[in-house]
């Protein structure tokens, strides 16, 4: 039986079960409602672009966009973007899919907090970028029907979801401050963290070892 959601139909393949499962098991109910809600939300931006992602791709990078903030995926010095881009590219070669579509997904979760790029790139990439706007910055919200993102809300609920979002956020990257730099992280870590010092840009330009 198919699932659909507010019109969009969830893949009904392994891949994308084995996707559910993984993602379900090793986050909470926060980061699974909104992983699920960007995948929704990012197909629902794609029908008003004209853009016809490979939804299983898509699914993939909106169920793991996340998962670097989250338990083992969040132990290491990366960006947190990149760890859930490695684990999803693993998973999808593991499940078949070929490298150039592992990297698009790569590609898809480590750019979703690079505003300005992921637009211009293939459509699952765009569209990951986009279902998170949406979700987290409200961007696009009033360019979707308001009775389809009550369906995707119904089915995926968000309670006190903007200061949930931000407190995993926080807890995702406190360990690791210095990858927050340039991105819009730093943001978060200035306003949750007292100890945080950011990375002034600026400064590394004119205190590194080039003399002029």
């Amino acid at each position: 039986m198919t699932e659909s959601v507010a019109g969009i139909s969830i893949p009904q393949t392994p891949l994308v079960a084995a996707a559910t499962d993984l993602v379900r098991q090793g986050t909470d109910d926060l980061l699974y409602h909104h992983s699920r809600r960007v995948f929704l939300f990012g197909a629902l931006q794609g029908e008003r672009r004209g853009l016809a992602p490979d939804l299983e791709l898509l699914y993939v990078g909106a169920m793991f966009h996340d998962l670097g903030l989250t338990g083992p995926y969040r132990d290491s010095d990366l960006r947190f973007e990149v760890d859930g881009a490695r684990a999803a590219e693993r998973f999808l070669l593991d499940h078949g899919r070929s490298p150039a579509e592992a990297r698009k997904v790569w590609l898809a979760i480590a750019l979703h907090t690079t505003p300005g790029v992921p637009e211009h790139l293939d459509p699952e990439i765009a569209l990951v970028t986009a279902g998170v706007e949406t979700d987290v910055l409200g961007i696009g919200y009033h360019d979707l029907d308001p009775v389809r993102i009550a369906e995707v809300t119904a089915a995926h609920p968000r309670p006190n979801f903007k200061r949930q979002i931000l407190s995993a956020f926080t807890e995702g990257v406190a360990h690791r401050p210095q990858t927050t730099f340039g991105t819009v992280n730093a943001d978060v870590l200035a306003h949750y963290d007292p100890t945080f010092v950011r990375g002034d840009f600026v400064q590394v330009i004119l205190d590194n070892d080039w003399p002029e």
